[in-house]
């Protein structure tokens, strides 16, 4: 009889013993649940680390920056490509009509974005910048 009842102690010990090692798992899994990384795409973007923007003025800076960028980009892709540098032949070309010189140009600058989005990608390490 006084083997079973230590036996049975025995059980309630070991049973306790495995619900505080379970606590103690939980407890270390929950800490390096909130220190864990952020993904790719939950990260944070800011615009204003990359280009400036007067404060009180963004809307005006962001509308002007869609507009002209691409429109430069389209306009020098014209210049160094189809009119091969030369002034002449580029006076020649129709670049009044802004809508495609336009989409010329944002093509070209979706592209550069995406590569460099890709690029970001790739060197994202997972760790949290404070």
């Amino acid at each position: 009889m006084d083997e079973m009842k230590e036996k049975q102690t025995e059980q309630r010990n070991m049973y306790y013993y495995n619900q505080i090692l379970n606590a103690e798992r939980n407890k270390k899994a929950a800490q390096t649940r909130k220190t864990k990384a952020r993904s790719f795409g939950s990260k944070k973007v800011d615009f204003k680390d990359y280009i400036y923007v007067p404060e009180e003025w963004e809307g005006v800076a962001y509308t002007l920056y869609v507009l002209l960028i691409p429109y430069i980009v389209g306009s020098l892709f014209l210049f160094l490509t189809i009119a091969r540098g030369n002034v002449d032949s580029y006076t020649m070309l129709d670049t009044s009509s802004f809508p495609i010189v336009w989409a010329i140009g944002y093509e070209i600058v979706a592209i550069i974005m995406l590569i460099w989005i890709t690029i970001l990608f790739l060197q994202y390490d997972g760790e949290e910048d404070d």
